[in-house]
């Protein structure tokens, strides 16, 4: 059963206690009322002399009717009070609604910007001020992450570019070794050149927020050069790549075409043997919507909100097959957040998935700019 908002529960809190008062009230006046009229009849029946059993039944007729009215006027008046109270008391609410609203504001990306009004009543003034803290806290912990994340991977970068010159050198300068030697040689020319493509996505997701979001980007071209780049990786799996739709929208070129390149590249790796990836582009009323469509063999329900996690994978074993860092899709997360579109698993079944990603209207450019 859904929980009651806390105005329909002090709605009916009032409605109680002004119910309990009337009847208490009405039980007090009915009884009072009525040994008043009793003491007038007994007056009127001693002065009048012959005339007790009509005054009787009049008396009885008058009080039934005080006790009636007594009734209906106790329905009216908690009727009325609940109505007055539902009103009163979401217009008391309005400050805890303000509340909500700016704390549904507050995202990773605009920590250091936001703050929560803290003029507000003195009950809230202080969760006000203490929220604003807390969100400090949170954005000095946050950058100091970054700085660490980037300064790490920034450094790790020219050590491993020099592993892979040396290995790469030495397998040329040696080009007939032992089977067991060029087994291990490639293994760690494997896992080198993946460590190398974990500094390099650390520092682009370290780079987000310092990237300038104000090209204006026509993603029909866009998404053909992907398919340039991909058509390799595709030919080997013998993938087919289709396009469909265009349109223009602002934001970062380098960032949205590192989140295109992404999705489109996992759904090459993740598909089956002569399959298909087809990316969509459609202008609808809620904005512009991107559709990455692939005939592979679908994502569990249960992980299809944690594959945007970072270092996540369904299947960790087929990690060395497909290679990756598991960064990916966090960085597809990342990149949609960051021009203030969201990112979701539309739809997956043993006949392929659908990735879609929506931008907001105000990202979407006319024809003619």
């Amino acid at each position: 059963m859904k929980r009651l908002s806390l105005q329909w529960r002090i709605t009916l809190m009032t409605v109680l206690l002004i119910g309990v008062t009337c009847v208490a009230m009405k039980l007090l006046l009915c009884s009072s009322g009525i040994g008043y009229m009793d003491a007038i009849g007994q007056f009127v029946q001693a002065r009048s002399g012959g005339a007790g059993a009509e005054t009787s039944a009049f008396i009885r007729e008058t009080q039934e009717d005080f006790c009636m009215t007594n009734w209906y006027m106790t329905a009216g008046v908690t009727l009325l009070g609940g109505v007055l109270a539902y009103f009163v008391s979401g217009r008391a609410l309005r400050p805890l609604r303000r509340f909500a609203a700016q704390v549904e504001q507050v995202q990773l990306t605009n920590l250091a910007e936001i703050k929560i009004d803290e003029d507000l009543l003195p009950e809230f003034r202080q969760l006000s001020r203490s929220f604003n803290q807390m969100l400090e806290r949170l954005s000095r912990a946050f950058e100091t992450q970054r700085q660490f994340t980037g300064n790490a991977a920034h450094e790790l970068r020219t050590p491993l570019a020099l592993m892979q010159a040396q290995l790469e050198l030495f397998a040329a300068e040696h080009p007939e070794v032992l089977p067991e030697t060029a087994e291990f040689l490639g293994l760690l020319r494997e896992q080198t050149e993946r460590l190398s493509q974990l500094s390099q996505t650390l520092l682009e997701m370290n780079s987000l927020q310092s990237a300038p979001r104000t090209d204006r980007i026509q993603l029909g071209p866009m998404i053909e050069e992907i398919f340039t780049d991909l058509a390799p990786l595709a030919e080997q799996r013998g993938i087919a790549l289709e396009r469909e739709g265009d349109a223009t929208m602002t934001g970062s070129d380098p960032l949205l075409y590192r989140m295109l390149f992404n999705l489109t590249e996992n759904a090459i790796k993740y598909n089956r043997p002569g399959g298909m990836v087809g990316v969509a582009v459609a202008r609808e009323e809620s904005g512009l919507q991107i559709r990455i469509a692939d005939t592979g063999c679908g994502i569990p329900e249960a992980y299809q909100h944690s594959i945007f996690h970072p270092f996540f994978r369904v299947d960790k074993s087929r990690s060395r097959e497909y290679g990756g860092v598991g960064l990916g899709l966090s960085l597809v997360w990342e990149i949609a957040a960051l021009h203030g579109g969201s990112v979701w698993v539309e739809k997956s079944s043993e006949e392929g998935t659908t990735i879609a990603v929506r931008f907001p209207p105000q990202a979407v450019l006319s024809a003619d700019g």
